[in-house]
C-alpha cells in the first residue's frame, strides 16, 4: 500500500543512527523527535494530497514547510505489522506479525464468508521483546520517551512501557477506539475525565503537556491516533459544514463502482468521515502550537505519516455516527 510520507522502514532506521550519532557528541544539540501516526488514512484524505473535500490545514503546514515524500511505501496494507515495522526497523516477514493481532488464521478465516484457497497463516501476536525498538534506542541516547494513542502491538507485557517508552498514555491490545471518540470510552490506559470529551483531542492534550513538561530535554513523542479507524464518528456541527460542502460540489448520482469483491468509493462527499478527519487536523495544531509556544519548532523533527491506506471499500455503515 503506497504511503505518501515516508518509507517508513528505512526512516527508522536511519533516524536511530542519526540521532545516536547525536548523542556521541557532547557539544551537538540532539534534536526533538514528533512522530504523528494516524491509522487508515487514505492517500488524498488530505487537502495537501489533493482532497477538495476533507479540510486538514495544519497537516497541510507539515506538508508546506517541510518535505513530502511521495514515493515511499508502509510496511504492510493493515496496521499491526505496518506499526511493528515502525517501532523495530523490520520488515513483516522478519518481525513475523503479518496481519492485524487478532485476525482470524487457517480455517477459522472461513468465518468471515472467504472461500480463497489459499488461507492466512499464523503470525506472531506480539512485538518481540528482543527487538531494540526506536524509543529504546532514543532513550539511550538521552532522550525522554512518550506514547499516546493506538498501539495494537500486543497484550500487557507488551505494551509500550515493555518497548522503551517511559510514559503510555492510551495504548494498549485494541486497535480501534472502543466505546468509540467520545467519553466514556474503554481504555485501561487513559481514564475518561470529562463526559463527551473527544478522544483524539485528549491524546493531542496529552503529548502538549508532555512536551510543555520536558521543553528542557531533547524527548521523543509518539502520538498515534486512533483516526480515521473506524467507527467513523463526528459532531453535528462538523457534519453540517460538511454536508453543506458536498452539497456545494455536487454529489455525485453515482458514488461507488463495482470492484472484484466489493463496491469501491469513486467520491469524496461523506460528511462524518469528513468530520472525522478534521478533528485529527485541530488535534494535529493543538501539538504544534505548544511546539511554537515553547520556542521548540525549530529544533524538533515532526513526522506525519500513516500506518497503511485508507478504506475505499464502504465506509464502515454500521458504525456511522455523530454526536
Amino acid at each position: 500500500m503506497k504511503n505518501h510520507v515516508v518509507n517508513l522502514i528505512l526512516y527508522s532506521l536511519c533516524l536511530q543512527l542519526f540521532l545516536i550519532s547525536c548523542a556521541e557528541k557532547e557539544d551537538a544539540v540532539k534534536p526533538n523527535v514528533l512522530f504523528i501516526l494516524a491509522d487508515d488514512l487514505g492517500y488524498h484524505d488530505l487537502s495537501c494530497m489533493g482532497s477538495r473535500y476533507y479540510e486538514t490545514p495544519n497537516i497541510d503546514k507539515i506538508a508546506n514547510e517541510g518535505f513530502v515524500f511521495t514515493n515511499g511505501y508502509a510496511g504492510c496494507q493493515v496496521c499491526s505489522p505496518s506499526r511493528a515495522s515502525i517501532m523495530s526497523g523490520r520488515s513483516p516477514a522478519r518481525h513475523g506479525i503479518t496481519d492485524w493481532i487478532g485476525a482470524a488464521t487457517g480455517e477459522a478465516w472461513r468465518s468471515s464468508g472467504r472461500q480463497n484457497k489459499l488461507l492466512p497463516p499464523e503470525y506472531a501476536d506480539h512485538l518481540p521483546l528482543a527487538y531494540v525498538t526506536l524509543p529504546e534506542a532514543l532513550k539511550e541516547g538521552g532522550y525522554k520517551t512518550f506514547f499516546a494513542g493506538k498501539w495494537h502491538l500486543g497484550k500487557e507485557g507488551s505494551w509500550p512501557t515493555d518497548h522503551g517508552f517511559e510514559i503510555n498514555k492510551g495504548g494498549w491490545d485494541k486497535g480501534s477506539p472502543i466505546g468509540g471518540y467520545y467519553s466514556p470510552w474503554e481504555n485501561p490506559n487513559l481514564e475518561n475525565l470529562v463526559p463527551g470529551e473527544n478522544l483524539t483531542m485528549r491524546l493531542a492534550k496529552e503529548t502538549s503537556g508532555f512536551i510543555r513538561e520536558n521543553a528542557g530535554a531533547p524527548f521523543f513523542a509518539f502520538l498515534s491516533f486512533y483516526a480515521v479507524h473506524g467507527p467513523i464518528q463526528t459532531t453535528q456541527e462538523k457534519w453540517k459544514k460538511y454536508r453543506d460542502k458536498a452539497e456545494m460540489l455536487g454529489i455525485a448520482e453515482k458514488g461507488f463502482e463495482m470492484g472484484h469483491f466489493l463496491p469501491i468509493r469513486q467520491v469524496q462527499d461523506n460528511p462524518i468521515y469528513a468530520g472525522l478527519v478534521e478533528s485529527m487536523d485541530d488535534a494535529v495544531g493543538v501539538v504544534l502550537d505548544a511546539l511554537d509556544e515553547l520556542g521548540l519548532a525549530e529544533n524538533t523533527i515532526v513526522i506525519f505519516t500513516s500506518d497503511n491506506g485508507g478504506v475505499a471499500a464502504g465506509d464502515a455503515l454500521p458504525h456511522q455516527t455523530f454526536l
